[in-house]
C-alpha cells in the first residue's frame, strides 16, 4: 500500500481531490432535489454538509485555514459598507474562468482578499504572472500570508502579493486584468472602488474580466454604462428569495463611449 501511494503524483492527487469534492457535491445535491418535495427542510443541512466535505477535502490537504466567518467588528473595522469576511466556496474560479482564458501577462487581484482562499486558487490553478490580494484588515491578511507560505499546494503563479490597505486608497495597477469581489463592500465605497477601477481601463486600455460573487450591487454596476454581463452562475437549487446571494456574474468593461 505504502508503495502504491507513493506512485501517486501530486497532479494525480490534485485530479483525485477535485474529482471526490464534485461527486460529493454532486451526490450531495442530488439528494437535497430529491428531498425537496418531499423535506425541504432538511436541504439546508445537506447542502451544510456539502460545503463541510469540500472544505474538509481542501483545507486539510492542503495545510490552509481560510473557512471561518469573520465580523469586522471583532478588528473594530464595522462599518455599514463594510461586509463580514466569509470566504467564497472552494473552486469558484473554476466555474467562473476557464484556464486558457488567462495567459502568461495577465494579472488576478481579489479586492476584500480575507484568509486568502482566492488568492490560492488563483495562483494555484492558473498561470497568471502575477496573483494579489487587498485586505482591510491585518489580522486577515497575516492568516492570508501565513497561508500562501505554509500551504502545500503547488503554485503555478510564484508571484503572490498580499497587500494590507483599504481599497479607498489602494491603487488598482493598471495592468490587473481579472478582478474578483465576495460582495465585500457596498454603497459609495463599492462605487468609488469601481470608478478607480474603470479609470485604469481608461489610462491602458485592455480586457478586464470582473468575477462578482454576491453580486448586491449589480444595479450600480449596469447604471455605469461601462460593464457588460457576460453570464451568470449559479450553485444548486437557488430560489428567488436569494436575491445575488448564491450567484456569481462575469463582467467584461467595455471602452468609453467616444473613445
Amino acid at each position: 500500500m505504502s508503495e502504491l501511494l507513493l506512485s501517486v503524483t501530486t497532479g494525480e492527487m490534485t485530479s483525485f481531490m477535485e474529482a471526490a469534492a464534485d461527486v460529493l457535491e454532486v451526490a450531495v445535491e442530488a439528494g437535497a432535489t430529491a428531498l425537496g418535495g418531499v423535506a425541504g427542510g432538511l436541504r439546508r443541512p445537506y447542502l451544510w454538509l456539502r460545503r463541510g466535505a469540500v472544505r474538509l477535502i481542501f483545507e486539510r490537504r492542503y495545510g490552509v485555514r481560510t473557512s471561518d466567518v469573520v465580523s469586522l467588528e471583532e478588528f473594530g473595522l464595522a462599518n455599514d459598507e463594510r461586509v463580514y469576511y466569509s470566504a467564497a466556496n472552494w473552486q469558484t474560479l473554476r466555474r467562473t474562468l476557464p484556464r486558457e482564458d488567462v495567459g502568461e501577462n495577465d494579472v488576478f487581484v481579489d479586492l476584500g482578499s480575507g484568509m486568502g482562499r482566492m488568492v490560492l486558487e488563483a495562483a494555484w490553478r492558473y498561470p497568471f504572472r502575477k496573483v494579489i490580494g487587498v485586505e482591510l484588515s491585518a489580522q486577515l491578511s497575516e492568516i492570508a500570508r501565513q497561508n500562501v507560505a505554509g500551504t502545500r499546494l503547488r503554485l503555478r503563479c510564484k508571484d503572490v502579493e498580499l497587500v494590507q490597505s483599504d481599497v479607498l486608497d489602494y491603487e488598482i495597477p493598471e495592468d490587473v486584468t481579472v478582478v474578483f469581489l465576495n460582495n465585500p463592500f457596498r454603497g459609495e465605497t463599492f462605487a468609488a472602488v469601481m470608478r478607480k477601477l474603470i479609470a485604469t481601463v481608461d489610462r491602458n486600455p485592455r480586457r478586464v474580466t470582473v468575477i462578482y460573487f454576491n453580486p448586491t450591487e449589480d444595479e450600480f454596476l449596469t447604471s455605469t454604462g461601462r460593464f457588460r454581463h457576460l453570464r451568470t452562475v449559479t450553485r444548486g437549487r437557488k430560489s428567488p428569495q436569494d436575491g445575488p446571494f448564491g450567484s456569481i456574474r462575469i463582467y467584461t468593461i467595455t471602452e468609453r463611449a467616444g473613445a
